[in-house]
């Protein structure tokens, strides 16, 4: 059975992170990761992935576990951060996980219906063997092209073939240079605020990529900024901060356009 209620914070009953909209329909469909109760070895203990929707903003219905760990034959670790999107009647879920030989990457879940169940495509779709393939935002311009961005402490992506289980290998994984023009000054690694959780998304023919950033400073916690460009994939301008750093040490962005209006999700 699923559950309705009216509330914000949205989701009180369990733990949840990494708000990911998608629109369908008439239907807002929130994709998020999902705590468990008990830490681990002191850090994010995450096996699955939840999904929650809305007719009205109002009202929300809990779908419960959508895809999970279990369901990968290849991973064993850190269910962290989806996006979803569909091509062709069909749903992608881009999720990043850690993979049993080492090493993070990204998978692919796949179903017929956006609220699931999903079932893993078999292996990875980027696969570098290090930290920075995570948080994935995908998105499919008007021309068909569809782009997969991810990335902490780079920026990165790849154009992805119609099937959205491949990418343009000959292009390959393209590096976003990490300038101060194009992310701001700020405290990570690559020196500027540019820390994680990209979202890819377009408005009135320009490209916007929000993230997760850090000021300059230690002990600060996630800000969410925002850059923007002509292209969809770059050159990027730093445009400056959307939302101020909570109480929470990381953050992360999802924004859609919804029945006249425009959202943007975050944790805390």
């Amino acid at each position: 059975m699923s559950e309705e209620y009216s509330k914000n914070p949205i989701i009180t009953n369990i733990y949840t992170a990494d708000p990911a909209p998608m629109v369908y329909n008439d239907t807002l469909y929130l994709y998020t990761t999902h705590d468990e109760d008990n830490l681990i070895n002191n850090f994010y203990t995450m096996f699955d992935w939840r999904c929650f929707s809305t007719k009205d903003m109002v009202n929300w219905t809990d779908h419960g576990k959508i895809f999970s760990l279990d369901d990968i034959e290849w991973a064993d670790d850190r269910a962290w951060a989806p996006q979803c999107i569909e091509r062709n009647g069909k749903f992608y879920l881009y999720c990043p996980v850690h993979k049993k030989d080492g090493g993070m990457a990204i998978a692919v879940g796949i179903s017929d219906k956006p609220e699931g169940p999903y079932k893993d495509f078999g292996y990875p779709l980027v696969d570098e063997g290090d930290w920075n393939d995570i948080d994935p935002t995908v998105f499919i311009d008007d021309d068909g092209q569809a782009y997969l961005y991810f990335g902490n402490p780079e920026l990165r992506y790849v154009l992805l073939n119609e099937d959205m289980v491949s990418y343009n290998e000959e292009i390959g994984i393209q590096k976003i240079p990490m300038t101060v023009e194009a992310f701001g000054k700020g405290g990570h690694m690559t020196g500027t605020t540019y820390g994680e959780g990209p979202w890819f998304y377009k408005r009135n023919g320009l490209y916007y990529m929000v993230f997760a950033a850090f000021g300059e400073g230690k002990g600060r916690n996630e800000h969410l900024a925002y850059s923007t460009s002509a292209s969809p994939i770059g050159p990027w301008e730093y445009k400056g901060i959307l939302m101020e750093e909570g109480k929470c040490f990381t953050n992360h962005p999802g924004v859609c356009d919804f029945k006249g209006h425009s959202y943007l999700f975050y944790h805390t």
